[in-house]
């Protein structure tokens, strides 16, 4: 279900100069970035990348999404990690990107920190936000 703009309660600003090849910065100058293509498309690779920056805001997303079920569940997950590979490449219609997330959650069993991982997708905002949209992949 999509909130309403009244339901909102925080907003990110960020522009973007030059595209993939540029800059980007966020309203309020905590974020302020040399974006460049990555060497396997074709850049320099000297900056990051759009791909690399979804990354780190779906791994945070979805780390808070994990703290949120745990504190349900009652389980353990301090200590734990989540990581986001974001791949970008070609489809029928230009480009199209693919998401693979893992965790390292030490406290709970491989059976638990499984349930904990779909429960965390099945809540996560950048989860939401891309379902049904792209493929995203729990390992």
């Amino acid at each position: 279900m999509s909130i309403q703009q009244t339901d909102v309660l925080y907003t990110a600003v960020a522009t973007a100069e030059n595209g993939r090849d540029g800059r980007v910065a966020t309203e309020d100058g905590t974020l302020d970035v040399v974006v460049n293509p990555p060497r396997e498309m074709g850049g320099s690779g000297a900056g990051t990348n759009p791909e690399q920056l979804f990354a780190a805001g779906y791994s945070a997303c979805f780390q808070g999404a994990l703290g949120v079920v745990a504190r349900q569940e009652n389980a353990d997950v301090s200590g734990s990690t989540v990581t986001a590979k974001v791949g970008i490449g070609k489809n029928d219609d230009g480009f199209g990107i693919i998401v693979e997330i893992s965790a390292r959650i030490p406290n709970v069993g491989a059976t638990a920190a499984r349930s904990l991982l779909e429960k965390a997708h099945q809540v996560c905002p950048y989860s939401k936000a891309t379902r049904g949209n792209i493929t995203v992949t729990l390992v």
